[in-house]
C-alpha cells in the first residue's frame, strides 16, 4: 500500500519531473456579427477543436480566446445562423478578428441542430481562469445539460453525473427532490461533504455548522454543473469534497421574451411541470421559472408535493459594469415510508410499515451581485447572499426497524430553522512578471448564521402536523432547544505563475476564523429496564468554540500541446464538527461528547487530452484524514433502577472521530466518438461510447477504538463504473447507460450484511448493484418529445442504510419506472 507519509513526497517529485519549457500563449479577441446588419451576436458558441474548449460571446458579441498552438480550428455555432468553421492564425501575441454569420432562411428542425451541434461535449473542464476564479492545475468537471439525453424532469443524478468520476449517490426517491452525492469515501448524505453553490453563492443550511443541502435546483433550469475536487478548498471553503456549483441558464440575449414549457408524466403518479420565461429588453435581462412536482412515490406512504420558483434580473450599469439579483423559493412536503430490515427488504423491497412519518422544507435564497471590469486586465466581483429556511420532520423512528408503530404514542419532532447571510468579494488581475504572464486572485468572505434546532414530542396523529405536543406527553425523553450563532471570516488567494510558456504553478492559501457556538438546554430522562422513568434532569449546554485555520495548496499545469495536459495539485482540508449533529437525539446512534474537527489533505495528479475522436482523463488521488468522523457499532447500555449501566443486548452506532484514515485510487474517463457522419440524403448520425471508472482503496491507519485499525473506510466501493452509449440519427437522440458499484461498508466496524436480520436494518454493508437506464428524445421544429425507462432491468437494490430520517433502516431505491415529456419553445 502507498504510505500516506510518502504521498506528498511522490507528488512533489512528480511536479518537479513535469517542469519543462517551450512556446508562447497568444490571445485572440473574436467578434461575431450578423452579416445582414453588422450587429453583434451574443451567446454564440465557439468550439476549439484542438483543445475541446467551448467559448461564448458576451452581449457585445466578443469572446477572448487564448492558445499556444500556431493555428486553432474554430467551429462557430449561433442559433438561427449557419454554422461556420475557421482556422485562425495565432502567430501574433495579440490580435482581433471579426466574423459575420449568415442568418438561416428556413425554420429548421432538429436535423440541423444535431448536425451543427455534434461537437458539443457532455463533459468538459473549466479554463485556467474563469471570471474572478482560478482553476489552473485542478481537477475540474463540467456537466453540460444541453448535451445530455437523460431524465432531466426527475433530476436523475445517476444519469446526469454519469461521467463525473467516482461519485457515490444516494437514491432515495424517484423525483430528485434532494441531491445526495459523495465521492472518494465521503458521506453522500445531502452532499454535506461538498461546498454546494448556485451561480457561485452558498445554498446549504449552514456552510460550517450544518452543511447539508435540502434544496437542489431542477436540472431543466441548468446550463451546467461544475464539480471541482478537494483543491477547491482554497477558494470556496474547507470541505474535503470540493465544490459543486449549479449554473443556471442565462437570459436570452436575442429575444425580448422566450417561453419554454415542459410537462412530464411518469410511473407512480409522477407529474412535473417546468415553465420558464427569458429575454433581454434594452440593458435589462431576465430569466425565471416555476417548477411543480407531485407523485405517489414507488412505495406506500411516500407521496410528495413540491413547488420551486426562481427569478434572475441583471442590468448593465455601464459598458464594463453589471448588477444582478436572484431570488429562489422552494417548499415541499413528503411522506416518508421509513426504512426496512434486511429480511423485510428481501421479502418485499417496496413495503412500508410507517404511516405517520412526514418531512417538510421551506427554502428562500437571495443574492445581489456586482461584476465590474476595472480595465482589460482586472475584474472585480462582489456578492451578497442570504438564506431564510426551515426543515421539519415528524415521525416514528427506532433502531428496532421492524417494530410496529404504536399509533397512540407521540412521534419524534425535529425542527431546524436556518437564517444566515454573507458577502464575498474577489479581484482578479492579469499582469507581466518579467517576460511572463501572471494572474493573481484575492478574495474575502464574511459569513454569519443564527440557526436554531428544536426537538420534542410531536402529536400522535397521522397527518403532517409539525407542532410540539409537550403538554400531552411531558415525559417524552428526546427534548432539546438550541440556537447556533456561528461566525466565519475567510481570506484567500491564488496566483498563477508561468515558469515557461507551457508550464505554470498555482500556489494558494486560505485563512479561516471560525467561531461555532451553541446556546440552549436538553432534557434527559433515564428509564429502567421495565420502561419506568427513574431520573429526569435538564442540562444547560452552552459552548463557544473559536479557532483559526490556515490552509495551503499548490497546483501545477503542463501543456506540451493543445491536445495534452498534465496536472497535479495538493491542498489541505478541514471540516468542523456540527453542533446540530451533536445535540439531536437519535435512538439509532449516539454521539461521542468529545467529538472534534477533521483535518487532512487531498491530492491529485493526472493527464487529460484527446486524439482524433478519442478523449481521455486519468488521474491518481489521495486523501488523508486526521480524526475522520464516522460511525462504529457498539453495544447499547441503559440505566437500571440502581443507577447502574446494563447492556440491553442491542447494537447501536456510535458517531465519533473513528481514527486516522488514508484513501487512494485511480480515476479514468474515456470518450470515443465511434460515428460522426451523414448518410446519402444528408441526415447526420452519431454514436459515442464512454466509460467512467474509479478504483478506490482505503484503510484506517490508527484508531483508539478496538477493532477499527486496518479496516476499510465506509462508503467506498472498490469499483465504481459508469458506462454507456449516446447515439443520434436525424431528429432522434438517445442514451443507454449502465452503472455498477461493488459492495461497500456503512460503518468503520466493517460489519457484513445479514440477510436474515429482522430487527435493525442499520447494520451491515450495501451489496453490489448494477442499474441500466434508457432515454430517448425527438425534436420537431419548436417541439420536443422525450421518454425513457429508469432501472431498465428492474434491479432490486438499495444505496443507503439510514440512521435517522427517512429511516432508520434500509431505504430501497426505485424499481423500473417510465416517463414521457412534451416540451415547447416559443
Amino acid at each position: 500500500m502507498l504510505s500516506p507519509q510518502r504521498f506528498p513526497v511522490l507528488l512533489t517529485l512528480l511536479l518537479t519531473f513535469l517542469c519543462t519549457c517551450v512556446c508562447a500563449q497568444n490571445t485572440l479577441t473574436l467578434t461575431i456579427q450578423n452579416q445582414e446588419d453588422n450587429q453583434p451576436l451574443p451567446a454564440v458558441e465557439i468550439f476549439a477543436e484542438e483543445t475541446g474548449q467551448v467559448y461564448t460571446t458576451d452581449r457585445k458579441g466578443i469572446a477572448t480566446i487564448s492558445s499556444q498552438s500556431p493555428v486553432l480550428t474554430l467551429t462557430i455555432l449561433g442559433t438561427g445562423f449557419s454554422s461556420r468553421q475557421e482556422s485562425i492564425d495565432f502567430s501574433q501575441p495579440v490580435q482581433a478578428v471579426t466574423i459575420r454569420l449568415v442568418p438561416l432562411q428556413l425554420d429548421l428542425d432538429a436535423v440541423t441542430v444535431l448536425a451543427e451541434g455534434k461537437k458539443k461535449a457532455s463533459l468538459s473542464r473549466l479554463r485556467a481562469v474563469e471570471g474572478t476564479a482560478i482553476y489552473a492545475g485542478k481537477k475540474t468537471e463540467v456537466v453540460r445539460l444541453d448535451a445530455l439525453t437523460v431524465n432531466l424532469a426527475s433530476n436523475q443524478a445517476r444519469q446526469i453525473y454519469a461521467e463525473v468520476s467516482g461519485l457515490n449517490i444516494y437514491e432515495s426517491d424517484d423525483a430528485g427532490l434532494q441531491l445526495s452525492i459523495g465521492g472518494r469515501g465521503l458521506d453522500p448524505n445531502r452532499s454535506a461533504s461538498f461546498n454546494t453553490r448556485q451561480n457561485g453563492y452558498d445554498i446549504s443550511a449552514d456552510v460550517l455548522g450544518y452543511p447539508e443541502s435540502y434544496y437542489t435546483p431542477p436540472a431543466e433550469a441548468l446550463s451546467e454543473v461544475q464539480v471541482i475536487r478537494g483543491a477547491a478548498s482554497l477558494q470556496y471553503g474547507t470541505q474535503f469534497g470540493g465544490l459543486v456549483n449549479f449554473v443556471f441558464r442565462k437570459p436570452n440575449p436575442r429575444k425580448k421574451i422566450e417561453l419554454i414549457s415542459r410537462q412530464t408524466i411518469g410511473s407512480n403518479g409522477l407529474f412535473t411541470s417546468f415553465n420558464s420565461l427569458s429575454g433581454t429588453v434594452g440593458k435589462l435581462g431576465y430569466y425565471g421559472y416555476f417548477n411543480y412536482k407531485r407523485g405517489d412515490g414507488f412505495r406506500p406512504n411516500s407521496g410528495f408535493d413540491s413547488r420551486n420558483a426562481y427569478l434572475h434580473l441583471d442590468y448593465e450599469l455601464a459598458e464594463n459594469s453589471k448588477i444582478s439579483f436572484e431570488y429562489t423559493y422552494l417548499d415541499y412536503l413528503a411522506q416518508q415510508a421509513g426504512g426496512l430490515t434486511d429480511a423485510q427488504f428481501y421479502a418485499d423491497p417496496l413495503q412500508s410499515n410507517r404511516t405517520r412519518n412526514w418531512f417538510e422544507v421551506d427554502w428562500e435564497l437571495y443574492n445581489l451581485r456586482w461584476d465590474h471590469k476595472l480595465n482589460d486586465r482586472t475584474n472585480l466581483s462582489i456578492s451578497a447572499f442570504a438564506l431564510d429556511a426551515a426543515r421539519r420532520a415528524v415521525g416514528f423512528r427506532t433502531n428496532r426497524v421492524s417494530q410496529i408503530d404504536d399509533l397512540s404514542a407521540p412521534r419524534d419532532l425535529i425542527v431546524g430553522e436556518f437564517n444566515n447571510w454573507g458577502a464575498e468579494a474577489r479581484i482578479l488581475h492579469r499582469y507581466k512578471l518579467g517576460k511572463r504572464s501572471a494572474v493573481f486572485l484575492l478574495g474575502a468572505k464574511y459569513y454569519q448564521a443564527d440557526n436554531s434546532a428544536l426537538q420534542g414530542p410531536g402529536t400522535n396523529g397521522s397527518d403532517a402536523d409539525f407542532m410540539l405536543a409537550t403538554n400531552e406527553f411531558p415525559e417524552y425523553p428526546n427534548q432539546s432547544a438550541f440556537t447556533f450563532p456561528n461566525r466565519n471570516v475567510a481570506l484567500f488567494g491564488e496566483h498563477i505563475l508561468y515558469l515557461t510558456d507551457k508550464l505554470s504553478i498555482t500556489p494558494g492559501a486560505r485563512y479561516e476564523y471560525i467561531n461555532t457556538q451553541s446556546e440552549g438546554s436538553f432534557r434527559r430522562i433515564d428509564f429502567d429496564l421495565a420502561g419506568n422513568p427513574i431520573r429526569d434532569t435538564e442540562f444547560t449546554d452552552d459552548r463557544d468554540f473559536a479557532r483559526n485555520k490556515v490552509l495551503l495548496g499548490l497546483g501545477l499545469s503542463y501543456l506540451p500541446s493543445e491536445r495534452l495536459e498534465f496536472f497535479a495539485n495538493v491542498s489541505q482540508n478541514y471540516r468542523s464538527v456540527t453542533f446540530n449533529d451533536i445535540r439531536t437525539v437519535n435512538p439509532s446512534f449516539q454521539v461521542d461528547p468529545n467529538i472534534r474537527d477533521e483535518s487532512g489533505f487531498t491530492a491529485d495528479a493526472g493527464i487529460r487530452g484527446s486524439i482524433s475522436r478519442f478523449s481521455y482523463t486519468a488521474n491518481v488521488f489521495g486523501l488523508r484524514y486526521n480524526g475522520r468522523l464516522g460511525e462504529v457499532l457498539t453495544p447499547e447500555v441503559q440505566i437500571d433502577a440502581t443507577g447502574t449501566e446494563q447492556p440491553t443486548g442491542r447494537i447501536i452506532r456510535l458517531r465519533s472521530n473513528i481514527g486516522d484514515a488514508f484513501i487512494y485510487g485511480l480515476e479514468t474517463l474515456i470518450d470515443y466518438n465511434l460515428l460522426n457522419t451523414k448518410n446519402e440524403d444528408g441526415t447526420p448520425y452519431t454514436l459515442t461510447f464512454f466509460a467512467n471508472t474509479s478504483l478506490t482503496r482505503s484503510e484506517y491507519l490508527s484508531s483508539d477504538i478496538a477493532g477499527v485499525a486496518g479496516n476499510e473506510v465506509e462508503f467506498i466501493p472498490v469499483l465504481n463504473l459508469k458506462t454507456g452509449l449516446r447515439f443520434g440519427y436525424g431528429n432522434l437522440l438517445g442514451s443507454l447507460q449502465y452503472a455498477y458499484l461493488s459492495e461497500q461498508y456503512t460503518d468503520a466496524s466493517n460489519a457484513p450484511q445479514d440477510q436474515d436480520d429482522n430487527q435493525s436494518g442499520i447494520v451491515g454493508e450495501i451489496p453490489a448493484y448494477g442499474v441500466m437506464d434508457l432515454s430517448l428524445s425527438y425534436r420537431w421544429r419548436k417541439f420536443s418529445f422525450e421518454g425513457g425507462v429508469s432501472n431498465l432491468l428492474d434491479e432490486a437494490y438499495f444505496t443507503r442504510r439510514a440512521t435517522g430520517y427517512p429511516g432508520p433502516g434500509i431505504i430501497p431505491s426505485a424499481p423500473r419506472t417510465f416517463y414521457v415529456t412534451v416540451g415547447v419553445m416559443l
